[in-house]
């Protein structure tokens, strides 16, 4: 998300670089399939959201509460994770819950190895799996500490690469499939922010869909509030409420006398079980 996890300009430049789930079925039911499993009622929002690096005050979030936005995406975990996260408590979850407020999971794991620049957590083709998996518990722990229950989505923040660079699209669909596994296991609904152009297409277009998450959070900067007009895949992919799309980024704001530089999102997907 553009200056979360990089700087504005590097998100640019990585994004041209790499110029250039689905899942059998509608998103719900590939999420739920699970055998032996009960899973709690999916949580969806349908409405217009935002994402910011650190997680607004709650009066801020009480002055931002206008209607405007309903949804407020916030950074669980995850060792890419940009920015510190002081208000981003059980306490704070709970408070805004009661506001009305929906929240959206997300959480940076390992990233591609082949996406330029350091990252303190890098996949790799020997540790894609395991990675995954590790990352899987920690989003969960996570998750579950803040008060978001199971059933709550996490959508695991993938920045973008070189989608035909093929041994690093391998390695990362080996660590999305396990981390997507993870989630599952735990009864936590799989999701995935990336880019059309890379990160999410890599998961909208491949050939193998096992285990690849059931909701698709694209960026596409092009300034429409819309999950569906400028959808650029299948009109039949994550269907069924499955949708997020970052429309908007560096956008400054003010709500309720309080100004906040966030993203703006069209969002159509689960959000977190609190309460």
């Amino acid at each position: 998300m553009a200056g979360h996890r990089q700087s504005k300009k590097r998100r640019y430049l990585t994004w041209a670089v790499a110029g250039a789930a689905v899942v059998a079925g509608a998103g719900i039911a590939a999420q739920t399939s699970m055998a032996a499993t009960t899973w709690p009622a999916q949580k969806t929002f349908t409405g217009r959201a935002f994402d910011t690096c650190t997680a607004p005050s709650l009066s801020a979030m009480k002055a931002w509460h206008t209607g405007f936005y309903g949804a407020a995406a916030v950074y669980v975990g995850g060792r890419n994770r940009g920015c510190a996260q002081p208000n981003l408590t059980a306490s704070w979850v709970k408070s805004v819950s009661s506001l009305g407020w929906k929240l959206v999971p997300i959480y940076v794991g390992a990233q591609p190895p082949c996406q330029s620049g350091a990252n303190p957590e890098k996949i790799t083709a020997s540790t894609a799996a395991s990675l995954g998996t590790t990352d899987a518990a920690d989003a969960v722990a996570k998750a579950s500490a803040l008060g978001m229950k199971a059933g709550s989505p996490v959508y695991l923040d993938m920045e973008a690469y070189d989608v035909t660079n093929t041994a690093c699209n391998d390695a990362v669909l080996t660590y999305v499939r396990a981390f997507d596994k993870g989630l599952r296991a735990k009864t936590y609904r799989s999701g995935y922010y990336g880019f059309t152009s890379s990160s999410a297409k890599a998961i909208a277009t491949a050939k193998d869909r096992t285990d690849l998450p059931g909701n698709l959070w694209y960026a596409l900067w092009d300034k429409q509030n819309t999950t569906t007009a400028d959808w650029p895949w299948g009109s039949a992919q994550f269907t069924d409420h499955s949708r997020g799309h970052q429309y908007m980024v560096n956008s400054k704001e003010t709500h309720g006398g309080v100004a906040l530089t966030v993203d703006r999102d069209a969002w159509d997907a689960p959000v977190a079980i609190t309460g």
